[in-house]
């Protein structure tokens, strides 16, 4: 049965009202999750531990006396490393040492202090410091994702961060020996086997056990996302992300197996997902169209990737692969494939996408595994403006300013002439005070 993807094309009349529709996506959260995240978060608040015990045993099945119980030393998450196949262990090392290169330039290129004089001698910079801790939330019991773990765990640690504390809920005490052996890896201090909207709560107020943190990372569910909204000014938080996406920038000369399986990619992860290919040449979509639906009855997870693609994907037609990037723009997807014999001519006219893959061996699944560079990126069109995980969602930078005495015969009538127009006469005194006489 034919998979009734939408098919587009920029020069018919309607293409702009039915563009619009494929982008809709509402994130607004369910009213029922945003009271009951509110009632979990003012409860840990108030009872500390005593409610972060309650919540896991109601809603992992989990049940201990102390939260310190839920807590995994470093004992056994080296048992994971050793429990895991030598296949497994070998793929999680190659993966964290090709994304702890990456974010190591990341930290050389724009993660340094500086500092300059100029002719009067005044000194100005930036200095630049670490986090003292954070919090990264991982996604437990079937939902096992240890690539998560790299991916915030490692440029954390890159930046300089004292202590790393991740949490992960483990339903009916199932932990995950992956996601276990990438916290080893990946330099995790300490891990509390909790999740949810109590485990966000407990890194953002803390408890008499699980330690307050400056920020929190990384990926949950609908209570999960809302819970960290509600926490920010507290801490922190990465991004509120929406479902994941996926956009093809295609020319035709790409194997339409490969390009209808990168779509299946990203519409597997849920219903919600979305998938959409931009190309020039209606042939060559007639045989994306061709390969999905020969391909997806081979897929385990069919159902959910023909749902993605029914309800969110399209296969649009444009006039030319400048239009194209022009239509990519508008997006700004999370995940950007430009799938060309030539993909250098055009990632120039490229300006807003999280990740950027060129080429057609550049699959994005490399992206989310083992290239190296970050898969935490923006979505739902916040590449506009938002930049995906990097040491630098580790660090804050602090002014450094010296004035020396000749400098403040310069600045001080500058600053005392503003600091007067603006009614602010101690500011403007505090200036004139350290001027000459005469001056």
């Amino acid at each position: 049965m034919s998979v009734a993807v939408r098919h587009l094309d920029t020069s018919a009349a309607g293409f702009e009202a039915d563009f619009q529709r494929v982008l809709h996506w509402s994130a607004e959260t369910d009213a029922a999750i945003e009271t009951r995240v509110a009632e979990i978060l003012a409860n840990v608040r108030t009872r500390g531990d005593a409610a972060v015990l309650e919540y896991t045993a109601r809603f992992d099945g989990v049940t201990a006396a102390l939260v310190a119980e839920l807590e995994l030393g470093r004992d056994a998450l080296q048992a994971a490393l050793d429990q895991i196949t030598p296949a497994q262990r070998s793929a999680l090392e190659a993966a964290a040492d090709r994304v702890r290169q990456y974010h190591q330039r990341q930290l050389e290129a724009c993660g340094r202090s500086w500092q300059y004089r100029d002719a009067d001698g005044t000194l100005l910079g930036q200095k630049v410091t670490p986090l003292d801790r954070v919090g990264i939330y991982v996604p437990g019991g079937k939902a096992a994702y240890p690539s998560s773990v790299l991916m915030n765990a490692i440029p954390a640690h890159v930046a300089g961060v004292a202590e790393i504390v991740m949490v992960v809920p483990t339903p009916k005490g199932e932990r995950n020996a992956l996601v276990l052996a990438a916290a080893a890896v990946a330099g995790v201090h300490r891990v509390f086997t909790i999740g949810g909207a109590q485990a966000v709560a407990a890194l953002a107020y803390g408890t008499a056990t699980v330690p307050r943190v400056d920020k929190i990372t990384g990926p949950g569910n609908a209570y999960v996302a809302s819970a960290k909204r509600r926490v920010f000014g507290q801490v922190g938080i990465d991004m509120i992300a929406g479902p994941s996406e996926i956009l093809v920038l295609a020319d035709g000369s790409t194997p339409a197996d490969w390009v209808a399986m990168d779509l299946f990619s990203q519409a597997e992860h849920d219903e919600l997902a979305q998938s959409i290919l931009l190309c020039p040449d209606a042939g060559y979509i007639a045989q994306v169209q061709a390969a999905i639906d020969r391909l997806l009855p081979g897929m385990p997870r069919r159902d959910v990737i023909r749902a993605s693609l029914e309800g969110r994907g399209a296969l649009i037609l444009t006039r030319s692969m400048d239009e194209a990037c022009a239509i990519s723009n508008r997006i700004a997807p999370e995940h950007l494939e430009i799938s060309s014999s030539d993909p250098h001519r055009w990632e120039p006219l490229l300006r807003h996408a999280g990740a950027i893959f060129l080429g057609a061996y550049t699959s994005e699944s490399l992206g989310d595994y083992c290239a190296g560079p970050n898969h935490v990126l923006p979505t739902s069109g916040t590449a506009r403006f938002s930049s995906p995980l990097g040491v630098y969602d580790f660090q804050k930078r602090s002014s450094l300013i010296e004035v020396s005495e000749a400098g403040a015969q310069v600045l001080g009538p500058i600053a005392a002439e503003l600091a007067y127009g603006e009614g602010l006469q101690a500011h403007a005194q505090a200036a004139e005070f350290r001027l000459k006489p005469g001056a």
